[in-house]
């Protein structure tokens, strides 16, 4: 095994070990008394959704001299592989057992490294045609070669998720929102599927600008994953690339993150969010009432809103007041009393003003 692994990418001995990890319990007796004398059985490699077709099966046969085989399920695969010894067994939970060789076929080692991996390339056959062609002309894709010697994982999304109903329109975003969208798709770490169900809390991706901005949450449930932005949830389909540092998995939508797509920010710290935006400033109804100066100015009229009528003993009710033939004294005692109704009537209106203001005061 050593000598086939030695010049392997990671994700090809990775593959390896998933093929010699069958998906049912297997002892000495049950491989002695296999019904027909051969079946196949299910690898975690099938599962992973990486195996073309069938290819993730195992062929177990019954050989002569009583020896038990392993091939692949590709058909006219040779029996390379034979049953040696049980290492350790817990019966129908886990059993553990030495085989002679390796599990292997045509095309198994030919998953992509990191080192050799053109991005975009590899985005394309994914069905992410759209995704890759956004990172180039934004120039996104040469942050995510910078990151890959670090770490890197992508979340891209497929050509469909870019058709989905109700997506907002990401040709009105400004140049620097899209770089910010297309970094929210990445994490600066290696974090392969299985490596994502263990992680709990806001985890950073390159569009992080600080605590809690940009990040992203994965909802595990089985082996479903999907990362949670606050707003929807995009489910993890695919690993295209995995080879550490690096991993690329495939997302039913995309990512949109609440710093761009969440609506009105919030209020401004110590703001009132249930006051109305109409409504009038404290300083305006705590303005000083008028000065009774003001009112001086206006026309004088002989009959005020607020004046109370002239007493009746300064009133002569005898006197018409178009007479022209009344004596010069009854046109001062006249003028005398119409002067004393103004300034009454004035005097009134001050007060009444006055009481006004103390009321708003």
């Amino acid at each position: 095994m050593s000598s086939l692994v030695a010049n392997l990418s990671l994700a090809d001995v990775k593959n390896a070990l998933r093929l010699l990890t069958l998906l049912d319990y297997y002892d000495p007796k049950k491989l002695h008394s296999l019904h027909g004398g051969s079946e196949l059985t299910t690898t975690l490699y099938q599962t992973t959704g990486d195996a073309s077709g069938d290819m993730g099966h195992v062929n177990i046969t019954n050989l002569r001299g009583g020896k038990v085989g392993f091939a692949s399920a590709e058909p006219g695969s040779k029996f390379q592989a034979t049953y040696t010894k049980s290492v350790k067994e817990e019966p129908y939970n886990l059993s553990v057992l030495e085989v002679s060789d390796p599990i292997t076929f045509p095309g198994l080692f030919t998953s992509p490294s990191a080192a050799s991996t053109n991005l975009t390339a590899l985005l394309e056959k994914a069905g992410c045609k759209r995704f890759a062609r956004l990172i180039v002309s934004s120039g996104v894709v040469k942050t995510y070669q910078a990151a890959m010697d670090k770490g890197l994982t992508l979340f891209a999304p497929t050509d469909d998720a870019f058709q989905a109903k109700g997506l907002p329109d990401l040709g009105k975003l400004t140049s620097a929102d899209l770089v910010a969208l297309l970094e929210y798709h990445a994490l600066p770490q290696y974090a392969p599927k299985a490596s994502l169900k263990t992680m709990k809390g806001g985890i950073p991706t390159l569009a992080s600008t600080g605590k809690g901005k940009y990040d992203l949450s994965v909802v595990a449930k089985g082996d479903d994953v999907s990362m949670d932005t606050g707003m929807d949830k995009s489910r993890v389909a695919s690993t295209v690339l995995d080879d550490t540092p690096v991993t690329v998995h495939t997302v039913d939508s995309v990512l949109l993150p609440p710093e761009l797509f969440g609506g009105a920010p919030s209020p401004a710290p110590g703001a009132s969010v249930d006051a109305p935006a109409s409504a009038p400033a404290p300083e305006t109804s705590s303005a000083p009432a008028p000065s009774p100066k003001t009112d001086k100015t206006k026309p004088k009229h002989k009959s005020p809103a607020h004046s109370p009528p002239a007493p009746p003993a300064d009133t002569p009710d005898t006197a018409p007041a178009e007479s022209p033939d009344g004596d010069e004294e009854a046109d001062k005692a006249d003028n005398k009393n119409g002067a004393t109704a103004v300034g009454m009537g004035i005097a009134a209106m001050v007060a009444s003003v006055a009481l006004v203001g103390a009321t708003l005061l």
